[in-house]
Parts: structure tokens; sequence; C-alpha cells
């Protein structure tokens, strides 16, 4: 029997989403937008990388010409150097939201119709109930925040204070989220995801999706720096999705970096959460190892989106993909034959759009594996297709939404 795997690579759109406006990001382009900052100079940095962005390897699996089919526009250095290796085309995502959540549902055959709960950008954003439930249920002193801000500034402008008093700091984004930062050491780990887990309890009134809690270490000398022991604590999906699917069926399914959470541990099979994208590309090529027929791997690279996109970080975001495209060979030399590898994202993160909030963008699809038909499976009118299309190869009947291009 096949295999599959399957690979978020988080917030990397190709742009051209037609109802950008909506979301006040029309002309976002996060691939276009770095391909040409590279090729102005604008994406060197010493000691990182310089020059023209550099991705050969999905450049030949079809990534620059799914962006000119999204957009109109090839970006520099992304058109192939000789015959295409892979099926390529771009998504549209028809849920409402450009968050985490709504980019993984659809993928996974479940898009979402219904309207996401935001707190509103005002001092203070959270309601007066909210903040009161939270401070008591937790036992704090208060809470620090309580307002839209980058989970990097807001760590930077409140972390002294909150060594002094205790308080955690809480805010919020554009996205459907409550985020909670504290102290890994002061405040402890341990009692930051039960604060986080009773944030769950009290956001289900308001239909927010995710809680996450944000731990950083440091001091007002060394400075302070956000750890890898993120912890998202998200609301279900409404029904099944491929990985409900395929656990019914029998198949086996491992789940690799934050798939588990942004899935509220439904279905995720076998967990493996390391920290950053090299080490959840290599457990995801090594789960590829032993995976048994018929099985599974779904992993998520969120460094792109939680360390450059939202940071605004044109050169990290190009190292990143650099980084990235270096490692498909040893991707391919995981798969046995019959295998299907799809690459997408779930959204945009523009690092050259203004604020540090997600960009509503069309996603890329690329997909490689021997037997696989090879050129242009063309635009996809949801996200669902991908699942669709991971089912259809593993041999499962597709109870959702979605067509195969299979």
């Amino acid at each position: 029997m096949p295999r599959a795997l399957l690979i978020v690579l988080d917030s990397v759109g190709i742009g051209g989403a037609e109802d950008a406006d909506v979301y006040g990001d029309t002309g976002a382009d996060t691939v276009g937008h770095i391909a040409e900052a590279c090729a102005e100079g604008r994406g060197d940095q010493a000691g990182l990388r310089q020059g023209p962005l550099h991705l050969p390897h999905m450049a030949a699996l079809g990534l620059g010409v799914a962006c000119e089919a999204s957009t109109g526009r090839l970006p520099p250095n992304l058109a192939p150097q000789g015959p295409l290796k892979g099926a390529w085309g771009y998504g549209v995502e028809t849920s409402k939201g450009k968050d985490t959540p709504s980019g993984h549902w659809e993928i996974a055959g479940v898009p979402v119709t219904f309207d996401w709960g935001y707190f509103p950008n005002t001092i203070p954003t959270f309601p007066d109930k909210l903040t009161a439930e939270l401070i008591e249920r937790g036992n704090l002193p208060g809470i620090l925040g309580n307002k839209h801000a980058s989970g990097t500034a807001i760590i930077e402008e409140f972390a002294v204070e909150h060594l002094r008093t205790g308080k955690p700091i809480c805010y919020t984004s554009i996205d459907s989220v409550l985020q909670i930062a504290a102290h890994e050491e002061f405040f402890g780990l341990d009692r930051l995801y039960e604060l986080c887990r009773i944030g769950r309890e009290l956001c289900d009134e308001y239909r927010i999706g995710r809680v996450i809690a944000r731990p950083f270490q440091g001091t007002p000398e060394t400075g302070f720096r956000r750890t890898g022991n993120r912890k998202d604590y998200a609301t279900p999906p409404p029904s099944d999705t491929i990985l409900d699917t395929l656990m019914k069926a029998g198949h086996s399914v491992v789940t690799v970096g934050k798939i588990g959470d942004i899935f509220a541990h439904r279905s995720t099979g076998r967990e493996i959460k390391p920290n950053g994208n090299d080490a959840c590309l290599s457990a995801a090529i090594e789960a590829m190892g032993d995976l048994p027929d018929g099985g599974f791997v779904f992993a998520n690279l969120v460094d792109f989106d939680s360390e450059f996109g939202h940071r605004r970080d044109i050169p990290g975001y190009a190292a990143a993909l650099e980084a990235f495209d270096r490692r498909i060979p040893e991707i391919e030399a995981a798969l046995q034959a019959g295998d299907l590898v799809i690459m997408t994202a779930d959204h945009g993160n523009d690092p050259s759009w203004r604020g540090s909030d997600h960009t509503r963008e069309h996603v890329p699809i690329l997909s490689f594996g021997s037997g696989l038909k090879l050129g242009a499976i063309g635009r996809r009118e949801s996200l669902a297709d991908i699942g669709a299309s991971v089912l259809a190869h593993l041999g499962v009947r597709s109870p959702g939404k979605g067509i195969s291009w299979l």
C-alpha cells in the first residue's frame, strides 16, 4: 500500500487571494516579495545569506510557475532549470479567517464556514468578565498587556514588570487568539500551561480559536527570548478531518510539530513535537523510515511564520526557505515506491507587509513521488483538495469536502 507525507510550510503564501481586500491584504505576496527583495539586495544579511533567492529544488517542483499562475508574475530566480519534476498548482482558501486553524482544518477537509470570535483592537481588549475569571481561577495578582501586540514586542515591553509583579502578559492579534506569555522559571511552565487551559475554557464563550502559551526566558541584563515550549490550546474541528477518517480506517498516523495542538489532539496518532524547522523536518523524515504501509505523516514547519513572518524579517525568512530547499533531497531519499509527498501552506505572512499579522494569500501545492503524473494540477478552488488527494492516494474514500487531483 502507498504512504503519504504532507508538509505545511507555515505561512509560505504566494499572493493573489481574491478576497485579500476584506482583510486589508491586497497586494501581499510572501514568496514573491521575498524573491524581489533578495534580487534587490534587501535580503542580504552578513553571516546569514546574500544574493538572489536560491531555491533550485522547489523551483524544479514548480514553485515559481505556481507563483506565476497565482499572481501573473514569475518571481526572480524561481524559474525551473530544466523539466519540472513534480505536480504543481495553487490552492484558494475558502475558510473564514487567515489563521492557523482555518488553513489547516481546510487542508484536512473541514473548511471553516462559521465566524470566529475576535477581540477588538482597543485597550483593554479583553472583556471584563473574561479578565476577572482568568485572574480569579488562575489565582493571579492581575494581568499585563490586555491589548493587540506583536509577541516579541510585548515581552520586551512588560517582561520586567512581569518579573516584579508576577502578573502574566496577555495579548491578542488580528487572529482569533488569546496569547499568554510568562517566564518559564519565575512563573513556571506547568503553571502557564494550566492558566492556558483555564483560558481555553473561558474563551469558548467568545468563539476564540486558540489560546497559546508563550513561555520565555532571560533577564533584564541579558534580554528576553521566547523558548520552544510554546503550546496551543485549540477548539476541536466541528466535523471529521482526514485524520479522523484515516484513524477510523485503521491507518497509521504520525503528526509532527504543532499539528497535534491545531487539531486539539483528536485522531493525531503518534505526536512528535521537536523545536524548530530543522528538527521537525528531521522527525518527519525519520517517521517515514518506519512508517507502515498505508501510513500518513502530517508535519508543520512553524519557523517561517513565528520566527520570520511575524517579525517582518526578510533575510531570516529567505534563509529559512533556502535551508528547507537544501533538504528536499533527504525527503526524496526517504521515499519508497508509491509514496506521495505534498508541500503546501496554510496562509501567508509577507515579511515585507505592514504590521505583524498573517496575510490572506493563495498557497502553493507541490507534490512528487514515483508514479505521480507530472505537470500542472491547476487552480484548486479549496485547500480541501489537498486532504482529498491524500485520502485518494491512500485508498480511503473521502467523506468530506475537496476534490482529488489524482
